[in-house]
């Protein structure tokens, strides 16, 4: 059995790492009521640009052939190469938060290849970058502090060269994944194809009057600047949810930590308590046999 020295010392180390995984939960829980609130005001706004632009995709396509529909609508059915752009975190201590989103770009990325298709992979946050570099596969483009702290310009450059590769033809789909908040203990993966955009589940009542009024002459316009704000908004919005998402798994973690260090303490202050036992109950026969010896 351990000196009482040893076990008083381990007690010490693990009391102040469950201080320090309880002040971590504290922390996490305070930047996710402010990241839900981000979240929360930016899924609306994304929510009404993905219907503004569905529908004036959908009606300029009811009149334009599939050939002379933008490049960004037309569905590509077998793509030679493949962007992959996925967030992950700069940091760990969030349980398998960052291994989630890790495994099913792998997994993707490995149903793409075997059909023959060229994969290409992007990615923000430092485990991710991380992980595949240590694996000694190649980053297309890696950026880190992104993940942690989102802003909507940065957003914007970081997924420019993938949708200016797809406008120039280098690439014929955009594949965006992220480990996104669902609610406060759970977490969704979520996969969505950017480009080309999808309007398979678009239906358009043409006995309704539009919002929405194109000339013409400027429907291609319209169309570009609105994919652009698009895929720009929804690449901002991904980082947003996977921050929010991020917080809630730390949250978890921390607090699993916190209760296994709590009984770890618990165990190590009965054990403390036995060895201090078993050292006055030593004492005392030595005293007791002391005494003996001298009658």
């Amino acid at each position: 059995m351990a000196n009482l020295k040893e076990i008083k010392i381990k007690i010490g180390s693990v009391s102040n790492t469950q201080k320090t995984t309880k002040a971590m939960k504290l922390v996490s829980s305070a930047k996710l009521t402010r990241t839900r609130q981000l979240s929360d005001q930016a899924k609306s706004y994304a929510i009404k640009m993905n219907d503004v632009l569905s529908e004036i995709a959908s009606r300029v396509s009811s009149v334009q052939d599939e050939e002379n529909i933008n490049k960004a609508f037309r569905p590509c059915e077998n793509p030679k190469t493949v962007d992959i752009v996925f967030v992950t975190a700069d940091k760990g201590l969030c349980g398998g938060f960052n291994m989630a989103t890790i495994k099913t770009v792998a997994n993707l990325k490995a149903e793409y290849e075997a059909k023959g298709v060229n994969v290409r992979l992007r990615v923000s946050g430092r485990k991710g970058s991380d992980y595949f570099s240590f694996q000694r596969i190649n980053l297309e483009q890696s950026t880190v502090d992104l993940s942690a702290a989102p802003d909507y310009d940065k957003a914007c450059n970081f997924i420019e060269q993938s949708v200016k590769d797809f406008n120039e033809g280098l690439t014929d789909k955009v594949v965006l994944v992220y480990n996104g908040f669902l609610n406060m203990l759970t977490q969704e993966i979520k996969v969505r194809e950017l480009l080309p955009v999808s309007l398979d589940n678009v239906s358009i009542n043409e006995n309704v009057t539009s919002m929405l009024e194109i000339e013409p002459d400027d429907d291609d316009e319209v169309l570009v600047e609105l994919t652009g704000k698009y895929i720009d908004f929804n690449m901002y919005y991904a980082l947003i949810d996977s921050l929010a998402a991020e917080h809630s798994a730390r949250m978890q973690a921390m607090e699993a930590a916190t209760k296994n260090a709590k009984e770890k303490v618990d165990s190590l202050t009965i054990e403390y308590n036995k060895a201090r036992q078993a050292a006055i109950t030593t004492e005392l026969i030595e005293i007791i046999s002391g005494v003996e010896s001298l009658k």
